[in-house]
């Protein structure tokens, strides 16, 4: 699993309906959604995409504008505890339902909720490394067979002698099924009968930057301090007998050629 999403919706109900046939939303409401949710940000049209690209890179947002739904994917627009969803954004939905979607797969991290009417229904966000963040309301229906057990996280083969699996469930794998609830369709899942494709429905992709820099600047900050407090990393390989070894780079170079034409 290496899905990653950041989507952030205000829909006045399923979302399946409204992404269904969709075609190319009007560009100028595309930025109107954006300097709502992003205020204060440079904005600028840069091309299309489609709904499919669910996690565009650093100061790049991906938006849409349909009839009954609004829909943003920015890494900006999804938090590690949702119920912090800033006010304005909460005021961008008034009336209407929001949801959020945010998946990592370097992490195993997944975070979704809904609110309705300005008001937090259920909110989601935990990680193998980290726990459960938060978990606030009734759990969906969706999400009772992993908290019954029903998807436990099996051993890597060659890892069996590993500490077991910190969760009960895998959380891109609930992620996966969160999404097509929610948003009415997968990334990398099994799709329900009536989800849609995502590939099929366009989206705006615009540069949106912090004019003073300093959003840009504490990012590189923090990307260097993650990478100071990562160290050199270490790789592995499956040994002869099936079990998981180190392995040094020129082992891994040699037992993983680069494609040649």
């Amino acid at each position: 699993m290496g899905a990653k999403t950041a989507l952030l919706a205000f829909t006045d109900g399923d979302l399946r309906p409204a992404l269904r046939g969709a075609t190319r939303s009007d560009p100028s409401e595309a930025e109107a959604l954006v300097r709502r949710v992003l205020p204060g940000y440079d904005v600028a049209l840069v091309g299309d995409s489609s709904l499919f690209q669910t996690y565009p890179p650093e100061d790049i947002a991906h938006v849409t504008v349909l009839p009954g739904a609004e829909l943003v994917c920015d890494q900006r627009l999804v938090l590690d505890r949702p119920s912090e969803l800033p006010e304005h954004l909460l005021r961008a939905g008034a009336g209407r339902r929001i949801v959020m979607h945010g998946m990592h797969s370097v992490v195993d991290w997944l975070c979704f909720a809904v609110w309705e009417d300005g008001k937090l229904v259920r909110s989601l966000s935990l990680s193998p490394g980290s726990g459960i963040i938060e978990s606030i309301g009734e759990p969906y229906g969706f999400e009772r067979p992993f908290w019954n057990g029903r998807h436990p996280v099996e051993p890597v083969p060659g890892w069996e002698d590993r500490e077991p699996y910190p969760l009960p469930f895998h959380p891109l794998e609930l992620g996966e099924v969160a999404l097509s609830a929610l948003f009415g369709f997968v990334i990398e899942g099994d799709p329900a009968p009536d989800d849609i494709d995502a590939e099929d429905v366009p989206v705006h992709v615009f540069r949106v930057g912090d004019p003073s820099g300093q959003e840009q600047a504490a990012r590189e900050a923090a990307h260097e301090r993650a990478k100071r407090d990562l160290g050199p990393f270490t790789m592995y390989e499956m040994g002869p007998d099936g079990t998981m070894r180190e392995a040094s780079w020129e082992e891994f170079e040699k037992a993983h050629p680069p494609f040649s034409d």
